[in-house]
């Protein structure tokens, strides 16, 4: 199988040549990767990644747009203050470039099979909002902040549509909404705030053919029923961390969705604890050697891991999957 191949096989149920296997490895280590491979792309390469995740387009509301509104009210940003804000134009072709690059690259060259980060609902707001501010807001305000999260599934869906016509082959929506236990807040509220507004852009792609995946960090079982009639194909991390059981997964869910994730950078990487990662890499790809899984790190891996250690627990996979 081509790695593209390979990827869509998994989504669709099927057994798979080999498990698909990519890493989240260039937001904290490219400088020292580039010291080591020579760039992020030659380690890529050299590890066979069969899969890509692309970041890029334009932002939801401008920076400087952000700025005036915040000079202009002297205090926290409130829902009602962004009803009429400009947002980005989504249209805007030239705040593609950096995703048309990335596109080329991994997939026209390589054949990976690519998809986009794009914005979910709340996660969107909180780095505007303040998280706790946010929470508040979705108790005290949720009239305003329904018209808000209009504006933003309307842009969201605009934004992925974009990037299906360029050739991205999964839409991964991020919006993190778990905490170490259970939700940040209650099912009900998620229900009634988050959930249609996904839907926005959940049914748009799955219209449009396109593949669809959700991350969330964070333990988020307890609204799995709804990411499942959102149409998410694929969702990551299913942090186990985060009291998220894989073999849950596998013996209720395997039939329905996909797992991108299985090495826990939480618990797992960076810490020195080498025959540990090995045992925990080799439980997890054995578990799903028969297909379910696209593997790959929950999380970027962080800045305290070494570069002996990464290639350590690479080559360990390349190892078990006889890659």
């Amino acid at each position: 199988m081509l790695p593209r191949e390979r990827v869509i096989a998994v989504i669709r149920h099927q057994r798979p040549d080999r498990i698909p296997v990519y890493a989240w490895v260039r937001s904290n280590l490219e400088e020292e990767i580039t010291a080591r491979f020579g760039s992020v792309e030659a380690l890529e390469d050299r590890y066979a990644f069969d899969y890509a995740h692309i970041f890029g387009g334009p932002r939801a509301f401008p920076a400087d747009a952000l700025t005036a509104l915040r000079a202009a009210i002297n205090r926290p940003v409130e829902p009602a203050d962004l009803r009429d804000l400009p947002m980005s134009d989504p249209d805007d072709h030239a705040a593609y470039d950096a995703i048309i690059r990335q596109i080329r690259h991994h997939k026209q060259e390589r054949g990976r099979f690519v998809y986009v980060q794009t914005p979910g609902i709340f996660e969107a707001l909180n780095g505007i909002f303040g998280i706790e501010n946010h929470m508040a807001h979705l108790l005290l305000q949720p009239d305003e902040l329904k018209k808000v999260y209009q504006r933003q599934a309307e842009w969201n869906r605009a934004f992925a549509m974009h990037c299906l016509d360029l050739g991205a082959d999964m839409i991964h929506v991020s919006d993190d909404w778990g905490s170490q236990n259970s939700l940040l807040f209650s099912p009900a509220a998620w229900w009634e705030m988050i959930e249609p507004y996904h839907r926005v852009t959940t049914e748009a792609v799955r219209r449009r053919g396109g593949f669809l995946s959700l991350h969330s960090d964070g333990n988020i079982s307890q609204v799995i029923d709804g990411v499942i009639k959102l149409g998410y194909q694929v969702v990551h991390p299913w942090q186990e961390s985060a009291g998220m059981d894989l073999a849950d997964f596998k013996n209720r869910y395997r039939d329905v969705f996909t797992v991108m994730g299985g090495l826990d950078i939480q618990t797992t990487m960076g810490f020195g604890k080498l025959k540990f990662l090995a045992d925990e890499i080799k439980r997890v790809l054995t578990m799903f050697a028969e297909g379910g899984l696209l593997y790959c790190t929950s999380h970027f891996v962080q800045a305290h891991c070494s570069m002996d250690e990464l290639v350590f627990a690479l080559d360990t996979v390349r190892e078990i999957t006889g890659r």
